[in-house]
């Protein structure tokens, strides 16, 4: 599933292509995604915002049009400003508009946003602006490290609470979206094996220096997944059409039979090995993650 480095660049490509334009028309090709259409009709596009693996694009209407892509949903944007690129990416499944296509958003200008999801796991609502940080899913998400969220900043203090409260695995609690918004299974890898941490460590039994070290770690890979336009792993991609390339820069994650980067473990030929933890793929080094 796109984590919080893949939402962000499409919000700051749809903050480029979308803001501005007016909305003229929707066209709903799956009941599953019926809108509201009085209260976003003839509105103007005022910002876009992200909580976590969310979208809101912020309406003159006082709405919001708040959109989670879940695993295979797709935003695509085509008309004025979008820069030449030669193809559109073969991860946006039959094309735009194709049989994938759900929702279409037809703009101002000739402006197009197309909503694609071939497993439909994907949701799109209407909801006041004013009760987006609060209402829903949205509501229940805890501080990121992005920012805040609903008013509760990722601070140091905050992360080691967090972990100390809890038995958990620690690669279980950074996926909490309860506890921590945006982080996902890849970043999650890579943050702990930068950080030198053991996956299956229970959180409370992680000592200062090792909290200190992972809360680094995952700033930084979490901005580095935006740095290279996130992961398309499995259908991710930006509104232009275009991949992101982070999956060719990974640290731990996919890395299995491969051998660690660390010069003591590379001199010695040890390999990272994966397993399931809670359900998700895990990539360890078993000589730096003790």
């Amino acid at each position: 599933m796109p984590e919080l480095p893949e939402v962000e660049s499409i919000k700051l490509q749809l903050q480029k292509y979308l803001v501005g334009h007016k909305i003229i028309n929707i066209e709903i090709r799956n009941p599953k995604y019926e809108l509201e259409k009085d209260k976003v009709l003839n509105a103007k596009i005022k910002s876009i915002r992200r909580f976590a693996k969310v979208l809101a694009i912020d309406l003159s209407s006082g709405y919001s049009i708040v959109i989670h892509i879940k695993l295979t949903g797709q935003l695509i944007y085509r008309g004025p400003n979008l820069p030449k690129v030669s193809t559109i990416s073969q991860k946006v499944t039959g094309g735009v508009p194709g049989k994938h296509t759900h929702v279409i958003f037809k703009l101002d200008h000739g402006g197009f946003l197309y909503y694609n999801d071939v497993r439909r796991f994907g949701w799109i609502k209407v909801i006041k602006t004013a009760e987006v940080e609060t209402s829903g899913f949205v509501g229940k998400l805890g501080p990121e490290p992005f920012g805040s969220a609903q008013g509760k900043p990722f601070t140091y203090e905050y992360f080691q609470g967090v972990l100390a409260k809890t038995k958990r695995a620690v690669k279980v609690v950074l996926m909490d979206q309860s506890k921590m918004g945006g982080v996902g299974n890849i970043y999650a890898n890579d943050a702990l094996w930068l950080a030198g941490i053991n996956p299956k460590k229970e959180s409370k039994k992680l000592g200062n220096e090792e909290i200190k070290k992972l809360y680094g770690a995952i700033h930084q890979v979490l901005k580095e997944g935006v740095k290279y336009g996130g992961a398309s792993e499995l259908a991710f991609v930006t509104p232009d059409g275009q991949e992101g390339s982070y999956q060719n820069y990974t640290l731990a994650y996919g890395k299995e039979g491969t051998l660690c980067p660390r010069p003591a473990c590379r001199q010695i030929g040890v390999k990272f090995t994966k397993y399931f933890l809670s359900g998700r793929g895990t990539y360890v080094c078993p000589n730096c993650q003790v």
